[in-house]
């Protein structure tokens, strides 16, 4: 059998193959969204890391179309959970059935058994309901009646939430917020951006029609399983360990924070910075790849004093000032 080639990262040609995949998503995926460039490289470190996404914009920014695209996209199986004030745990996870033929119960499997789950406006569900996806998120298996059932492989979930509109809703926990790998702000279009959504949609652009966009399946399971394997094999320096603990003690040490980020905030850096130096073709970690995801994979994790906030500091600014007193290895 022939050895596979190598390429100029050092890495096999299988992992070059699933590399070149996993970027032609980001040009399928503009078939159907325009320009969301870095909430779908999010999304693709998000699953080369086994992460989960919390997508954060105001409605009308493409945030479902954008999860449905990557699915198309990856031909992964997904689902849409609508999050509202009455919805119960066993809507998501599934619950045991009656069945009158048999005389016995069997389980009714929910929306959770997919490969992309889409939790749409999480925050307007009661945190009893919020909840459930714990278990799921973390074990990636389901329990119910005592009967732990496995959830498929790969599993994202991509939750949504509206940033300017709080009534009703029921915030996020801290501990639930720590179980997203990522926090993804879509913002608004740009002009230019938002010129090119009419002239789609003038030209007959139809959202819920992807296949008729033209966005194909261009990866799969086979190339995110390569793909995980290579990113596992990225070389991490002590250096680069020890500038993410830096980083990390540094927001807890923040006169700015009530909250710093914790060592499984600091675990997450170091995976998704592995996942975004694959991404660039390296297969070592460099400073930049961290200064690249400290934002998204940071700033759920903290929480700002009040003083703070009346001064107008966010949660991005504090980070962005920790990057810059935190001395960057040589």
């Amino acid at each position: 059998m022939m050895a596979p080639t190598t390429d100029n990262a050092g890495q096999t040609g299988d992992a070059g193959t699933a590399r070149a995949a996993l970027e032609a998503l980001r040009t399928e995926i503009a078939k159907a969204v325009v320009g969301q460039d870095p909430a779908v490289t999010g999304l693709v470190v998000a699953l080369l890391c086994r992460g989960h996404v919390l997508l954060e914009g105001v409605p009308g920014v493409a945030k479902t179309l954008l999860v449905r695209a990557l699915a198309s996209a990856l031909e992964l199986d997904t689902k849409r959970v609508q999050f509202t004030p009455d919805l119960m745990p066993s809507d998501i996870t599934g619950s045991l059935v009656y069945d009158t033929r048999s005389a016995e119960f069997s389980f009714q499997p929910g929306p959770v058994f997919t490969n992309l789950l889409l939790a749409d406006e999480i925050n307007r569900t009661p945190p009893k309901t919020q909840s459930s996806l714990l278990e799921a998120m973390e074990e990636r298996q389901v329990t119910v009646d005592g009967t732990p059932r496995p959830l498929p492989e790969p599993f994202l979930v991509a939750a949504t939430q509206n940033p300017v509109e709080y009534e009703g809703t029921y915030p996020l926990p801290e501990a639930q917020l720590d179980r997203f790998l990522l926090k993804l702000t879509v913002p608004l279009p740009s002009r230019q951006d938002e010129i090119d959504v009419l002239t789609r949609h003038a030209s007959g652009f139809d959202p819920r029609d992807l296949h008729a966009a033209g966005v194909r399946p261009v990866a799969g399971p086979a190339d995110l399983a390569a793909a995980r394997a290579a990113v596992a094999g990225t070389t991490v320096s002590p250096e680069i360990t020890a500038y993410v603990v830096d980083i990390c003690r540094a927001t807890r040490e923040s006169p700015s924070l009530t909250l710093g980020v914790s060592p499984r905030g600091a675990t997450a850096l170091l995976s998704t910075s592995r996942a975004w130096a694959w991404l660039t073709g390296r297969d070592y970690v460099i400073p930049d790849d961290v200064k690249a995801l400290a934002l998204p994979t940071l700033r759920h994790r903290i929480q700002l004093r009040p003083e703070a906030e009346m001064e107008g500091l966010t949660t991005d600014s504090v980070i962005n000032a920790v990057l810059a007193h935190v001395p960057v290895p040589r």
